[in-house]
């Protein structure tokens, strides 16, 4: 019998992790939850036996195995605490919670109920970076000592929780950076980290109160790797995104970057002086590939799973960041 899951929150993102798990056959929709008509019936066109019901307390009384998060910011450690101590598993999306504490709170949630425990950080997922870790942890590159990251989206949110620091934990880098300090900290495998600083910008100003940020620098040392972390909404970028995950060593270097402004197509390349060679090129449909990965475990190994203790070490990070 197939584990049957519930989506909180139907959205484009819930839709599409939806989507990919029911793609996978390794789950069934069992219920969904939306405060939006709208997104309500889009899911039922994906999953047209799932019942509607009108939120988490609806959805645990089903006995459901699983369910996926992907609601506001500020609702999800409360409601993946509350999913966990029921004995159901959990895939959430990021981040997993506006602070340090938060997260930590989830996690000690999850190994309490020995249940399984995800988070939607998609781009570890891509094959770039994928065949990037292989080549870093492999030694291939030597010694890593550096490593540049950045994520500029000319767009931003478009929607006002985003800009309530009470709502959102911040802004741009807990919306984009979390995933290129989880890359850098993934890649390296988790090193200790320290000598965390940051200088945070809200429309070109230092940030004020009350204020998320809209432009950010940071810097961390990750074990003996130096980190650079630039990234943004609404920058005068020329391009529609420009993403990129850069890593340096004695033997060579490797980066993830986009292609073209895209926010979808990446290549990955490994560096030799001035040579380059790919290692990834599009398409590679990544975008959903942790939320697929999520379901096929749940049938595989439904209990708590110790990589996910490594989810606070970049919300550490993003703490220090903010001066929390």
């Amino acid at each position: 019998m197939k584990p049957r899951v519930g989506f909180l929150g139907t959205g484009w993102i819930g839709r599409h992790r939806m989507e990919a798990m029911l793609a996978t056959g390794a789950i069934e929709a069992t219920a969904f939850a939306d405060p939006s008509a709208e997104c309500a019936e889009a899911a039922r066109l994906l999953a047209p036996d799932a019942a509607a019901v009108d939120g988490l307390e609806a959805m645990l009384a089903l006995g459901l195995d699983g369910i996926v998060i992907a609601t506001p910011s500020a609702m999800h450690a409360e409601q993946a605490i509350r999913t966990l101590e029921a004995g159901v598993a959990v895939f959430c999306q990021k981040p997993l919670g506006r602070t340090a504490a938060e997260v930590d709170a989830v996690i000690a949630a999850a190994r309490g109920a020995d249940r399984l425990l995800g988070v939607d950080l998609s781009y570890r997922h891509t094959a770039g970076m994928q065949a990037i870790a292989e080549l870093v942890r492999g030694g291939a590159l030597g010694h890593v000592f550096a490593v540049d990251l950045v994520f500029h989206n000319a767009y931003g949110p478009d929607k006002a929780w985003f800009y309530d620091p009470a709502q959102s934990g911040g802004g741009c880098v807990i919306d984009l950076g979390v995933h290129l300090v989880d890359l850098a900290l993934w890649t390296l495998e988790f090193p200790a980290v320290q000598a965390v600083t940051a200088s945070l910008r809200a429309q070109g100003r230092p940030l004020g109160a009350n204020q998320v940020e809209d432009y950010a620098t940071a810097a961390f040392r990750a074990g003996d790797a130096d980190v650079r972390l630039a990234c943004s909404w609404r920058v005068h970028a020329g391009v529609d995104a420009e993403i990129a995950a850069v890593f340096y060593g004695t033997e060579g270097g490797a980066a993830l970057r986009n292609v073209g402004g895209s926010f979808y197509d990446f290549v990955a390349e490994r560096f030799s002086g001035t040579s380059r060679m790919p290692l990834a090129l599009p398409p590679d449909c990544w975008g959903a590939r942790a939320a697929a990965t999520w379901a096929e475990q749940l049938v595989r190994a439904p209990h708590f799973d110790p990589e996910a203790e490594h989810f606070i070490r970049s919300a550490k990070v993003l703490d220090c960041m903010y001066g929390r």
